[in-house]
């Protein structure tokens, strides 16, 4: 294990991850799987009448990159509408491949950097948000 890339913050940030997080009636329901490493996320999702993110849940069956990638996002994204969890989404790849610095409206993004060096693990530490965004896509078809 290389401990650049599995550190202490990261360690702790997977073990937050609440284990069979489920929401009970979700607006959407999405999985997401990396075909490169095999982790896969599950999210549930409520949004309010404007739009905003009410509730999610996750469930992760992931490396511990892509745990507490979705650990920092089901922390934050409860008050934000899915056009910013999108631009967050595009602000990690774009700092993941070098492009730019992890986006600072949630700092605790920042421990996910040292994965730039590792590009096996990037769509691991994406699917968080492409399970959630898969979830609102889920809802609006299903409406």
């Amino acid at each position: 294990m290389d401990s650049a890339l599995y550190n202490r913050d990261i360690l702790r940030l997977a073990s937050a991850l609440v284990v069979g997080d489920k929401l009970e009636s979700p607006h959407g329901t999405a999985e997401c799987r990396s075909p490169i490493c095999g982790s896969r996320i599950q999210a549930d999702l409520i949004l309010t009448d404007d739009g905003m993110v009410a509730a999610i849940a996750l469930r992760a069956n992931a490396c511990a990159l892509g745990q507490a990638s979705a650990a920092i996002l089901r922390s934050h994204a409860v008050g934000s509408d899915l056009s910013t969890i999108a631009d967050i989404r595009a602000g990690i790849e774009r700092a993941l491949k070098k492009a730019d610095e992890m986006p600072e409206c949630w700092p605790e993004l920042a421990v996910l950097t040292p994965a730039r060096e590792y590009p096996s693990r990037h769509a691991a530490i994406l699917l968080p948000y492409d399970a959630l965004l898969a979830a609102a896509v889920q809802m609006e078809q299903a409406s």
